[in-house]
């Protein structure tokens, strides 16, 4: 009897998992497309995300923005009330990715910026701020979207000759910034634009 019983378990178990199978295949739910804002892709140990207009988010797992694109109380002396990009908050030595397809056209100090990396794709110009002077790209290279260019910088930065900026003891900053994060800018055809649109 009791072998019976066995043999009849398995039997129910043995269409149970067939229906878990069979409903699992052919009853997964499809979203439209238009619910799909962000597709992402695996790059090494980050995942990457691509947004519906095709570009991927700059600073792949930080997300939070310090300011955004207008008009602002400006944070920090020699820093512009009209901000042309945004800024995101990252920890020094995050990885910044080209958000598409492009090539280095500028790596350098650039005044408020500081270290600043700048990617260009056609008309379309995006430009990463306050750096990490080690530098990994050179003016001239052909980048792949999702392709690590940089990382986060310092606060600080020293011996860099003509740079004004500094904090209130006098110490040297990377450009008009009040602590590590990325200032990401995007201009089309030489005008600035809100980079959220892109996102």
């Amino acid at each position: 009897m009791s072998n019976s019983f066995f043999v009849s378990f398995k039997r129910l178990l043995f269409i149970i998992i067939f229906f878990i199978i069979f409903i699992s295949l052919f009853f997964i739910p499809i979203y439209p497309d238009e619910f799909a804002s962000y597709s992402p892709m695996v790059d090494g140990n980050c995942i990457i995300d691509i947004s519906s207009s095709g570009y991927a988010w700059p600073s792949p797992g930080y997300t939070r923005i310090n300011s955004y694109f207008g008009y602002r109380t400006s944070p920090t002396a020699g820093a512009s009330s009209y901000h042309s990009g945004l800024d995101i908050g990252a920890p020094e030595g995050s990885k910044l990715i080209a958000v598409t397809s492009g090539q280095i056209t500028f790596a350098s100090f650039l005044g408020g910026g500081g270290y600043t990396i700048t990617l260009t794709s056609g008309n379309m110009k995006f430009t990463y701020c306050h750096v990490s002077p080690n530098y990994i790209v050179k003016v001239g290279d052909y980048v792949s979207q999702g392709q690590v260019i940089g990382y986060v910088g310092p606060k600080y930065v020293y011996g860099v000759s003509g740079n004004q900026y500094s904090d209130e003891y006098g110490n040297p900053t990377n450009g008009a910034t009040t602590g590590p994060n990325l200032h990401f800018g995007v201009r089309v055809d030489g005008e600035y634009i809100d980079p959220l649109t892109l996102f």
